[in-house]
């Protein structure tokens, strides 16, 4: 019986990446955004001026139906900008990224919602946002706050008030509710209780179990070995290895235990180099102090010319005044 992994190759994809690439700017978020592009129009970028880098270059891999697919990497290294892309929230400058399929996307501990808004209103907002009509969001709207498990307060407070644990809950609450065939999650995962998080793992089981595909980000090896069959592992900007997850988290550790060892092996050089410093320096005080204790002999050259003038020549000294 053929893996899933191999069924990714095998079967037709849903998330195609071809040779991904974003530019950024040093001095901000990104050199060229879609807010930028519509509040300014064609003006002249207003960070045209700034050094840029590429934090995700030459990307490619194509995601089949059904597959849960782990990104994996350390912090800062794209993954959730790879995650925003793949979701049409970030415009590539290289590359393209096709997605056959609605996305349901929980990117970010906000979950998209507007704090000004009560949770009741984002829940409408976001939903409809989603094309969830509002006779659904009716139906479905005591079910998401239950598994939210907000309290009926606070449904009708602005979400400012909120804290990070129940905007996630909601979020999550409402976006396993759409029936979009593909999830992307961004380490939310990693918010809420045992008991929520339970609650979490058998949604997320019974939306795979229903060939729904997702795509996961986290730091957490039990969630990524739990859910995903196969592993994207990103370092320095570009995809270092595709393959399961299990050889793609051993790569991973691996890297980051060679780092460490490399780390501890500049830190002991630093530490070294500062104790030796400091050990000279004290060998020179002890022998300043000592040359001032001894006292130095006087030096020739500041004796007055003629001999000293405690001792009269004798021969002056005789002579009558």
């Amino acid at each position: 019986m053929a893996s899933t992994y191999e069924a990714a190759v095998t079967s037709g994809p849903i998330i195609e990446a071809k040779g991904l690439g974003v530019k950024f700017a040093v001095n901000r978020r990104r050199k060229r955004s879609l807010r930028e592009m519509f509040i300014h129009g064609s003006k002249r970028d207003p960070n045209a001026e700034g050094s840029e880098f590429w934090p995700l270059r030459d990307v490619s891999f194509d995601v089949a139906k059904g597959d849960c697919v782990g990104i994996v990497g350390k912090n800062g290294t794209g993954k959730s900008t790879l995650l925003k892309m793949i979701a049409g929230v970030l415009i590539p400058d290289e590359g393209k990224v096709s997605v056959h399929g609605k996305v349901a996307p929980l990117l970010e501990l906000r979950a998209g919602f507007n704090d000004n808004l009560t949770g009741r209103e984002n829940v409408y907002l976001v939903g409809s946002l989603h094309g969830m009509p509002e006779k659904e969001i009716d139906a479905r709207f005591d079910e998401i706050v239950d598994f939210a498990e907000i309290k009926p307060k606070f449904i009708d407070t602005p979400i400012r008030h909120y804290s990070s644990g129940m905007k996630v809950r909601l979020g999550f609450a409402l976006i396993s509710q759409l029936e979009h065939p593909i999830m992307l999650v961004d380490e939310v995962l990693a918010v809420g209780d045992k008991a929520f998080k339970r609650k979490s793992y058998e949604a997320i089981d019974r939306m795979l179990a229903n060939d729904r595909t997702m795509v996961l980000v986290s730091h957490n090896e039990k969630d990524l070995r739990r859910f995903c069959n196969r592993g994207l592992y990103i370092k320095g900007g570009t995809l270092a290895l595709d393959t399961d997850i299990d050889s793609a988290l051993a790569a991973y550790n691996e890297d980051t235990r060679v780092e460490i060892e490399e780390r501890k092996k500049k830190d002991a050089a630093k530490k070294k180099r500062a104790e030796e410093a400091e050990k000279k320096l004290e060998a020179e005080q002890r022998a300043a102090t000592s040359d001032s204790a001894e006292g130095k002999p006087v030096d020739s050259a500041e004796k007055p010319e003629g001999g000293s003038a405690d001792k009269p020549d004798g021969k002056d000294g005789g002579q009558a005044a």
